[in-house]
């Protein structure tokens, strides 16, 4: 508890002096990750309309055109692409890359089978780019990983389809924080 108070602390401090105001002599402002457990969901409406398991005296007065709009724009935003993150750790155009580029792939998800990983060409570069992150902050936390085997690894912006929410308590939400530092 201590922690999240000077954690919240530092972080208001950090946020007044980035609004504006000059950083202290001796200090500096760094960003640092906040991981963040996440909640456990109920699994037993995954996919269920509310409405369906409500017991029976519960009665629901909905105009037929919200029930249609909800269920409209769930079916629009179904196959939709979303801005989110993912990790290159290979491209190149060499004569040797498509072979070069399946051997990273292939040696990548051998290293990492819970992260998705994907070889695109686009000439004249054959590209292997890992991860569906949903905030830069997420990419962040695995770059950290993956920069230890791939050195040359970094963050890009790409469109698709996100990935569902985890719903298992052992995960962890990342989040980046800038705070105020002594040197």
């Amino acid at each position: 508890m201590i922690r999240k108070i000077c954690s919240l602390t530092l972080s208001l401090f950090a946020l007044a002096f980035a609004a504006g105001a000059q950083t202290p002599a001796g200090y500096t402002i760094v960003d640092s990750l906040v991981f963040t457990r996440m909640p456990v969901l109920d699994t037993t409406l995954v996919g269920r309309s509310i409405f369906s398991i409500m017991p029976d005296n519960v009665t629901v007065y909905q105009s037929d055109a919200v029930r249609n709009a909800v269920s409209t724009r769930i079916a629009a935003n179904e196959g939709a692409n979303f801005n989110g993150y993912r990790i290159r750790i290979y491209f190149d155009n060499n004569q040797n890359a498509r072979s070069a580029s399946s051997a990273v792939l292939n040696r990548f998800k051998a290293s990492h089978p819970d992260i998705p990983a994907y070889r695109t060409f686009d000439s004249p570069n054959f590209k292997v780019t890992v991860g569906d992150f949903r905030t830069r902050s997420e990419a962040l936390a695995a770059l950290k990983d993956i920069q230890a085997e791939y050195p040359s690894a970094f963050i890009i912006r790409e469109k698709f389809k996100y990935p569902e929410l985890p719903f298992s308590a052992d995960e962890y939400r990342v989040d980046t924080l800038k705070v105020l530092r002594r040197f």
